[in-house]
């Protein structure tokens, strides 16, 4: 496209600016609020700013349009889960199986080491099903309200969380993320796993040895909260908790374990979700769906309103009366519009030649490992925060380096390890990224609030690059 290969890089830059400047607008106005709305809006008209600077410059209305669509599709199964985990945590609240989870982890875990044992626990989980929003939505919304009752911050919960979650979901050779990488560069999976250990393991460690020392020194409490007294008694008394009703969370991570997609085991989960409540809590059944009806109509009312709707179980206590409620599907609503509007901005960039001719400015030069490596991390923070999605931060950079990493005589395994270091670990730190909204919706977390406590997702870049200009396992071409 001769409008692509002609563009001054101030034009490219010209959405961008206003992005960030609409983006900081509305933090400062609107807060953590911000998501709500405000940035919707921004991140469309930074996209209508970059259509009429590239149909000025060529790019028709049809091609803009066809890559939008083309975008927003690609995003489609990505809004299913989200949908089917808001139904999953209303079903699972019904049920009692969120309950549960907060029950026996308040019995077990104790202030002190509960973002060091919530990181292991994610991590472990993610590794054996590769699956970060999996882990996130089912053990991760069950950590954030336990942490909530140990009088813990939010954010240095979620952020062990998805530290955790996303280590997991890096090594595992179950990932979506693990087998696009090796493949984009140009290596096999065993390698490309082989040497993602190598950054990756110094990373969880240090991110753990950070969890545990702020858990010991009490940096993680919530200067407004307290261990919630009385809380185990209400949640007990609202259910009727026992080790049955894990039955669904065990059958969902089987699933995925065993290569079931995560849409397909979701939804089994939802509807075991509902059977678990019909069977186990009866009483909460007819209280939800209310008094006059019999008890098979009751139980319909109940599963159908857990799966799209609010369900809240009033237990007189505060803050269990705030964790134990749901917004099903609809609380998922305002996620999925945010993810719709940043594919879109990225669809505009991308079709207009603009994310292509930023793309350029930012890798162009590179005569070093370091400094490719560099680039590489650069590329892929670029690609998260303008084009809004992760699997175009790993494909993207990885295509447009291939041959720079060959040209330096480096085996492609430096640069898949790269990819994942960068591209995969921060999406989630961008409030706008898919992987950003999504996480940040499921656990009730804004991602500005989060974001900073993600040890392991800012440490693995960083690690990446260390690796690099030492020059400590960094493979060359033909080595054994």
């Amino acid at each position: 496209m001769t409008a692509e290969r002609s563009m001054p890089l101030w034009v490219a830059v010209v959405p961008v600016a206003l992005l960030v400047a609409l983006l900081g607008a509305d933090v400062v106005f609107f807060e953590e609020d911000s998501s709500y709305g405000s940035n919707q809006i921004a991140l469309l008209l930074a996209a209508l700013a970059a259509g009429g600077l590239g149909m000025a410059r060529g790019t028709t209305w049809d091609t803009i349009r066809d890559t939008i669509a083309s975008s927003i599709g690609t995003a489609t199964e990505a809004i299913l889960i989200l949908l089917l985990i808001g139904a999953l945590s209303g079903t699972w609240l019904l049920a009692g199986i969120i309950p549960a989870f907060i029950h026996y982890g308040m019995m077990i875990l104790q202030p002190q080491i509960f973002l060091f044992a919530a990181c292991i626990v994610c991590a472990v989980l993610s590794l054996a099903t590769g699956s970060s929003w999996g882990t996130v939505g089912t053990v991760g919304i069950a950590l954030v309200g336990i942490g909530q009752a140990l009088g813990l911050s939010e954010g240095w919960v979620a952020g062990a969380i998805l530290s955790g979650a996303y280590f997991g979901d890096k090594m595992s050779p179950l990932s979506d993320t693990t087998n696009l990488a090796p493949a984009v560069a140009g290596t096999d999976l065993i390698t490309h796993i082989r040497y993602m250990a190598y950054t990756t393991g110094p990373s969880i460690g240090i991110a753990l040895v950070v969890f545990l020392c702020v858990g010991l020194g009490g940096g993680a409490a919530d200067s407004g909260a307290e261990l919630a007294p009385g809380f185990a008694e209400a949640v007990s008394g609202a259910f009727h908790i026992h080790p049955g009703l894990f039955v669904a969370p065990v059958a969902v991570l089987v699933m995925i374990a065993r290569k079931v997609p995560a849409a397909p085991a979701l939804f089994v989960g939802v509807l075991l979700g509902a059977l678990t409540a019909v069977v186990f809590q009866p009483e909460v059944v007819r209280t939800v769906a209310g008094s006059d009806w019999g008890f098979a109509a009751a139980a319909y009312i109940a599963s159908m309103q857990a799966m799209a709707l609010d369900v809240s179980i009033v237990t007189g206590h505060d803050l269990a009366d705030e964790l134990l409620s749901s917004s099903g599907m609809a609380g998922m609503l305002n996620t999925v519009w945010l993810i719709v509007c940043a594919m879109t901005f990225g669809a505009v960039l991308q079709a207009t030649g603009m994310l292509a001719r930023l793309t350029q400015a930012l890798v162009g030069g590179v005569n070093s490992v370091l400094g490719l490596v560099g680039r590489t991390v650069g590329a892929c923070l670029a690609f998260n925060v303008l084009a809004s999605d992760q699997y175009i931060a790993i494909v993207v950079p990885g295509k447009m380096l291939g041959d720079a990493y060959k040209d330096q005589g480096l085996a492609p395994e430096n640069l898949s390890r790269t990819l994942e270091d960068a591209g995969t670990v921060t999406s989630v730190l961008i409030p706008w990224n898919t992987c950003g909204v999504a996480q940040s919706g499921i656990l009730g977390v804004a991602t500005l609030a989060y974001a900073p406590y993600c040890i392991f997702n800012w440490v693995s870049p960083l690690m990446t690059m260390l690796v690099a200009g030492l020059g400590w396992k960094v493979r060359r071409l033909n080595q054994g």
